[in-house]
């Protein structure tokens, strides 16, 4: 089925849009016939409670209905936990999990007016095994799952669907930066013998976010190219 028009007159708030992932995944959402309303640095900070709420308000404002979800925004302090700083712990909690539950808990009263919803959150396939050297990114990906299935459970009786995106190792910006030694290990247990792109990514979400998805919700899609195994 062709992505053309399937998110015709659909209004996804998308964090993180700017770069890398969330980029992709903005674009493919518009090349769907959807709108996007982006939230980055630009729009304010996905971990405080009145940005977040503006954010959902000026979209609704601008558009006048709210059907996705897409929490693409994220970063990482990677350092082991022995000398990980409770500061870098916390900012790493506040942008990719506190900045979710707050997307969830200002949305999810529109969605529920509207009668349906489909949020869709980015996490990690090191949210499900771990990493060394990433404690407080893996935990607060590791967030994400118990974040979506309990939201999953709470919502679904309002036509609200819940799902998580787990990518392995993905070719971004910052990926580049990385030491090619640690990207040629991601590589070698990649099974399709490549690091995804964020296209990739993008495809799995608008499937989550599509007509094509109406019976899934509360789950973990990994989008690793057999990385995880």
């Amino acid at each position: 089925m062709s992505a053309d028009g399937i998110l015709a007159g659909q209004v996804a708030l998308v964090t993180g849009s700017a770069g890398g992932i969330g980029k992709a995944i903005a674009t493919a959402i518009e090349e769907a016939g959807g709108c996007v309303a982006g939230f980055d640095l630009d729009q304010g900070d996905v971990g405080n409670d009145d940005d977040v709420s503006k954010a959902v308000e000026s979209c609704l404002h601008q558009h006048g209905r709210l059907d996705c979800i897409v929490h693409a925004a994220g970063i990482t302090r990677d350092q082991v936990l022995w000398k990980l700083s409770p500061e870098d712990w916390d900012q790493v909690q506040q942008v990719n999990l506190r900045s979710a539950f707050l997307l969830l808990r200002h949305a999810v009263p529109q969605m529920r007016k509207e009668g349906a919803g489909r949020v869709v959150l980015i996490g990690s396939i090191n949210g499900s095994r771990g990493k060394f050297g990433q404690t407080a990114y893996a935990a607060s990906k590791a967030g994400l799952i118990g974040l979506a299935r309990s939201a999953a459970r709470e919502t679904g009786r309002f036509g609200i669907r819940v799902n998580v995106v787990e990518p392995g190792m993905v070719r971004t910006a910052m990926t580049a930066t990385l030491p090619k030694a640690v990207i040629a290990a991601a590589v070698e247990e990649t099974l399709l013998g490549r690091l995804a792109e964020p296209e990739d990514i993008a495809a799995a979400v608008l499937f989550l976010c599509g007509p094509g998805s109406a019976h899934i919700t509360g789950q973990v899609i990994r989008v690793d190219g057999g990385q995880y195994l």
